[in-house]
């Protein structure tokens, strides 16, 4: 797939999240199922990295990140929220697309030109409306893997 980032397709979904808390939480149980990571490690380092300032990203779209000791790449799980949940963004817009992205503890820049990925993609309007119609997982996924393919290129 992409050269920034793994992106399974199990890591996919549209989820119901009332709060950002639920959100992590999601996040960290898809993480530790999809990539064999540790849940708690992954929640916590989430918390974490928000405590610093809000990783909501504007426009609707949150990017929390952390580190993780047992990964050798970045890799990144993709929920769409049901309804759209107050995240503390700069532009005060409720997020309902969020990508989270877990990167190796010594990534460094890998870790900067992963981010730096998911908001040019999340920059375009096209694939955020997109992505907001997609009818479900699989169509979610078709659209991220394009993307990330294409840049991978």
């Amino acid at each position: 797939m992409s050269t920034h980032f793994l992106l399974a397709p199990e890591a996919v979904d549209t989820v119901e999240a009332p709060s950002k808390a639920d959100i992590f939480e999601k996040l960290a149980d898809r993480f530790a199922r999809v990539y064999a990571l540790d849940c708690e490690a992954v929640l916590a380092g989430l918390h974490a990295r928000e405590a610093i300032g809000s990783t909501g990203f504007g426009r609707g779209v949150a990017i929390p990140h952390a580190r993780a000791e047992s990964l050798s790449r970045p890799a990144a799980v993709f929920l769409k929220l049901a309804a759209p949940v107050d995240f503390d963004a700069a532009d005060d817009v409720p997020v309902d697309l969020v990508f989270g992205l877990i990167s190796p503890q010594n990534a460094g820049v890998g870790h900067l030109h992963a981010l730096a990925a998911i908001s040019r993609m999340m920059r375009d309007e096209g694939m955020r409306k997109a992505l907001v119609d997609a009818p479900g997982s699989e169509a979610l996924f078709s659209l991220l893997s394009n993307v990330v393919d294409r840049d991978a290129a």
